[in-house]
């Protein structure tokens, strides 16, 4: 059924469409289509953006994740993971020869906190991977950073959901050895496909670099020195992400904007809580989180919202954690009480650059008229 409000919609301004098709029109002209000049400019706009020395364009933010793994070092070793993340990010882990180890999920963030990393590291212990969950960079990255340089553990962020999120003016992606990036349909800013590795780090750059393009020497070689594979972003996917990257200010004041009508309208709202930011946070609001009473069914609400409203909710990050996806069930040593619970009962109001302020106060106002049929208990 077509919906008065989606739950996201990729957003590429007419103008944009038309400087798209221009240069994809000369790479196709000139058959450069991968690891050509577009590929190196929006790595350098990227790395701009994001304040870090290198950037290496991949063809997705699941390999922008295993590729800095391997340069780490995991095989054989243990990752902490957070439990609730997409299944990408502890894949990578064992797609990479490692083991993850689930850490619980902090309500206040739906990341992961300092004392519960402490509480799941073991001897074997190598690094530990931090998700910035729906574009909202935790206040304890200083203290989960210095923790790990103390303990001689990796740092990987994995910012999928954090194209221009910051948390006290610092970037998400500067905090770790390396950052991983996405850039799916979904997320604030797109290339259609890919993603993104930023660092510091000159050895990690150039590993990167190598074990993106089958693990070769340079682009021109048939020297092989790493089990690489083609991860290589091509041409026009670099052409459209440089353009989307040039809206990102704009995307993500539109989705600020989106987000305080949000919080003005549900902040007085009984059954539904929105999830506040920590102090410090700047987010791109890559999602809307909203928390249901405990003792809410979030099905027939989300069904009735679609049904009688015309209201999609985007989908949950995420309506299963990770220790309880059958995949990993080898994996899963404990119970994750924070992420079980955060997980349940969620729901994620519509966001996108293309919304308007009116879109916004009709969803409030469905969002109040379903609740009230939630708690009046007529939803089945």
């Amino acid at each position: 059924m077509s919906l008065r409000i989606p739950p996201a919609r990729v957003h590429v301004p007419a103008e944009d469409r038309l400087a798209i098709l221009r240069e994809i029109d000369e790479a196709l002209a000139t058959g450069q289509l991968t690891l050509g000049k577009h590929v190196k400019l929006f790595e350098e706009s990227f790395a701009r953006m994001a304040g870090t020395r290198f950037a290496v364009a991949v063809n997705s933010g699941t390999s922008a994740l295993e590729i800095p793994l391997r340069i780490l070092e995991v095989r054989d070793k243990t990752v902490l993971v957070p439990s609730n993340t997409f299944f990408a990010t502890a894949a990578a882990v064992i797609h990479a020869g490692g083991r993850p180890r689930f850490v619980d999920a902090d309500p206040a963030t739906f990341g992961v906190s300092l004392n519960a990393i402490k509480e799941r590291l073991t001897d074997d212990t190598a690094g530990v991977i931090v998700v910035h969950i729906a574009g909202i960079v935790t206040p304890e990255m200083p203290s989960i950073r210095e923790f790990c340089q103390e303990r001689g553990l990796f740092l990987l962020e994995d910012a999928a959901h954090a194209q221009g999120c910051s948390v006290n003016g610092q970037p998400a992606g500067t905090f770790g050895d390396a950052a991983a990036f996405s850039f799916y349909p979904t997320k604030v800013m797109t290339s259609a496909e890919g993603g993104m590795i930023v660092t510091d780090r000159k050895d990690v750059y150039e590993e990167a670099l190598a074990y993106r393009d089958q693990g070769k020497t340079d682009f021109l070689s048939n020297f092989h020195t790493r089990l690489g594979y083609n991860w290589r972003m091509s041409e026009p996917h670099a052409i459209i992400g440089r353009s989307q990257l040039n809206r990102l200010n704009e995307f993500i004041a539109v989705r600020n904007r989106i987000a305080r009508i949000y919080d003005e309208g549900l902040k007085d709202l009984p059954g539904i809580t929105p999830l506040s930011l920590p102090d410090g946070c700047h987010s791109n609001y890559y999602k809307y989180i909203a928390l249901l009473d405990s003792d809410a069914d979030r099905k027939p609400f989300k069904q009735l919202l679609r049904e009688e409203f015309e209201v999609g909710l985007s989908g949950e990050v995420y309506d299963t954690p990770c220790h309880l996806q059958p995949i990993f069930a080898e994996f899963r040593t404990g119970e994750f009480p924070g992420a079980t619970d955060i997980c349940g009962r969620h729901v994620c109001l519509p966001i996108h650059a293309a919304m308007k302020d009116e879109d916004a106060h009709y969803v409030v106002s469905s969002v109040t008229e379903a609740i009230e049929n939630l708690l009046k208990g007529t939803l089945v």
